[in-house]
């Protein structure tokens, strides 16, 4: 799973301590001037690009166009689904769509893959900021075209800025929240207005991907929320190809992509046809690969990556084995234990329950020791705090006291470290000492309250490797006394129980972006998006430290400043444990048969390689792809 978006970077001169960064903020974009047209915007002022840029430095314009990608999606946005699809649009909360239809559509400006928050103008050729810092106005380039060939306008821009705030999927109406109104000042002019409550990220996110522009006639008698399988129209280098429902879809490049030579998009997108089959499980989905039916892949299961690779074509060399490495931002992969169901809204019951998962054995035992033991939901990045508080962090927590917990003032949370024994009987004794202060007690081999109810948990999950990799895990619930189950659904009862939080616990993965806004971190973890059918709020979260520290992240105007907040929020989201971190990776371990070329090294951000790499032929004709 993927999606919503984050970000971090490296970790400057405290010129100013956390404290006095909020309480002397900067102005929004301080180091652009009012009402000057610029060609890109960046939180905290680093743009690696000028206005001259030809293409960016990860793109490569002589690389040819052609061939397909028969790709296996590692990652997804919105209501996406790997697994099936009954939905071309993804805008919305309704429905699984195909995955890459973001493909389709153009957005004001762009994100850059070797930066942690710049973006640079895309439909729109120059953005300026009013005085006030409130108001972004954006000229169109005069050459953007819908795939109908219909001029994009700032009507569209109005429409579409309109349209997802008031019924887009929960993802794009949180970013917008701060949105106050969209005009359209002429044809190629439109100014957006916000509230004087937003943050440079939240305001960074609402200009690029995944915000589209849609053409307003489209729309005419047609019902946002009902499109369907029919196409939506969009200014994006791909379009629609064949598909069936549930089955495949192909997308394919556009030859009159309006663009193609323009600096935001030269050197990238280069094959004709992507295209993603649909697999209700992972084995499956690996030998279509084996078969060669997919061309990339990029692999999750630790069984399969150290045991099932070793097929005549990989032995042969038409198929490489390759790790490359995690992007520079923040990820996580937590069990979300349901607070919206009383017995787990204890924290000690949640750490109750994370100490009968002993990764040790788990790692040697199923996981051939390629997982780690993760500690943070913000995993990988600067953000991760460690050990005591720093000055600066404690100038921060300090006049939070009354509002947390008092770990947050000493040594970080990390995970127990287990005598890999699968029966640490150390971490089960601590175990069921914080059951009991919690009220659960065992009684004639099981858990239960002072009202006699048992204590149960049901994993919900939607493929068996989860009941491989964790069935020790709850062996060891039940030897506690837990009433302890594995659910397995099909993946559209997955979402729709997911979307309105019918369950005990899931396990969840997310990339964030690079310098995580506001409006993303409330998604995750903020009370407003506790009961928001759609939300990434899995656990079912609200706490009010979590609260002030998310807004203190916002007020940041320095990259130092907003490390220091996002490691204050990281502490006590730690301390509180609603989500419970659990296995990381630290590479990408992808396999693909040798017949596409790609740069070395991959940009720090990100890793879409349906972007970033190309069909070589004489590499598909050595290997007899040709």
């Amino acid at each position: 799973m993927s999606s919503a978006c984050l970000s971090r970077r490296r970790f400057g001169q405290l010129a100013l301590g956390a404290g006095a960064a909020a309480a002397l903020p900067r102005p929004l974009f301080a180091e652009v001037p009012a009402d000057t047209p610029v060609h890109g915007l960046s939180a905290y002022g680093d743009l690696k690009y000028g206005p001259d840029f030809q293409a960016f430095d990860y793109a490569n314009p002589a690389a040819p166009k052609g061939g397909t990608l028969n790709l296996s999606v590692p990652n997804w946005y919105l209501n996406q689904s790997p697994q099936t699809f009954d939905t071309l649009n993804t805008f919305t909360l309704q429905g699984n769509a195909a995955p890459r239809l973001e493909k389709l559509y153009d957005s004001l400006m762009v994100g850059a893959l070797d930066e942690p928050d710049a973006i640079y103008g895309a439909l729109a050729e120059s953005v300026a900021i009013s005085v006030d810092r409130n108001s972004f106005t954006f000229r169109l380039r005069p050459e953007a075209r819908f795939s109908t060939g219909a001029p994009v306008t700032a009507e569209d821009v109005v429409f579409s800025y309109r349209l997802m705030k008031e019924k887009g999927h929960p993802s794009l109406t949180i970013t917008l929240r701060d949105l106050t109104d969209a005009v359209a000042e002429d044809a190629r002019t439109v100014r957006l207005v916000f509230s004087g409550r937003q943050t440079p990220q939240s305001v960074l996110e609402a200009f690029q991907p995944v915000m589209p522009i849609l053409p307003k006639s489209f729309f005419d008698g047609r019902d946002f929320e009902r499109t369907g399988l029919t196409e939506i129209p969009g200014s994006g280098p791909y379009r629609i190809g064949r598909f069936e429902t549930g089955r495949f879809i192909e997308y394919h490049r556009r030859e009159d992509y309006w663009a193609r030579d323009l600096p935001f998009a030269r050197g990238l997108d280069h094959f004709d046809i992507l295209r993603i089959d649909f697999f209700r499980d992972r084995q499956p989905a690996l030998e279509a690969f084996k078969k060669g039916q997919i061309t990339f892949r990029e692999e999750f299961t630790t069984r399969s990556w150290a045991s099932e690779y070793d097929f005549p074509a990989v032995r042969e060399k038409r198929v490489v084995k390759a790790e490359f490495p995690q992007e520079k931002r923040p990820r996580f992969q937590c069990w979300a234990l349901n607070q919206r169901r009383e017995r787990f809204r204890e924290v000690k019951v949640r750490r109750a329950i994370n100490l009968c998962f002993d990764f040790e054995w788990t790692n040697a035992n199923l996981l051939f020791g390629l997982r780690s033991h993760s500690d943070s939901p913000f995993e990988g990045s600067d953000y991760k705090a460690t050990g005591k508080p720093s000055p600066e962090e404690l100038a921060l927590l300090d006049p939070l006291r009354g509002q947390l917990p008092e770990e947050v003032f000493g040594e970080v949370w990390a995970q127990p470290v287990s005598d890999a024994s699968g029966n640490d009987r150390k971490l089960l004794r601590e175990a069921l000492r914080l059951f009991s202060e919690a009220g659960w007690t065992q009684r004639n081999g099981r858990l239960s309250n002072a009202r006699g109810e048992a204590f149960t948990l049901e994993f919900m999950i939607n493929g068996a490797e989860q009941q491989r990799v964790y069935g020790k895990f709850f062996e060891t619930l039940r030897r506690l006394g837990v009433d302890a189950t594995f659910r397995l659904v099909d993946e559209a009862q997955y979402q729709d129980r997911q979307r309105r939080f019918d369950y005990d616990m899931i396990l969840a993965a997310f990339s964030l972006s690079a310098t995580p806004t506001q409006p993303s971190l409330e998604l995750f973890f903020g009370s407003k998006q506790r009961d928001v059918e759609g939300s990434y709020n899995f656990p079912g979260m609200a706490d009010a430290g979590v609260d002030a520290l998310i807004e203190r992240v916002g007020a940041a105007r320095d990259r130092a400043s907003f490390t220091i907040a996002m490691r204050c929020l990281d502490r006590l989201l730690r301390a509180r444990l609603d989500w419970l971190p659990n296995i990381g990776a630290g590479m990408h371990r992808v396999a693909y048969w040798d017949m596409f070329g790609f740069r070395q090294p991959k940009p720090d951000y990100g890793f879409p390689v349906e972007s970033l790499w190309w069909y070589d032929e004489a590499k598909a004709k050595a290997i007899g792809r040709a």
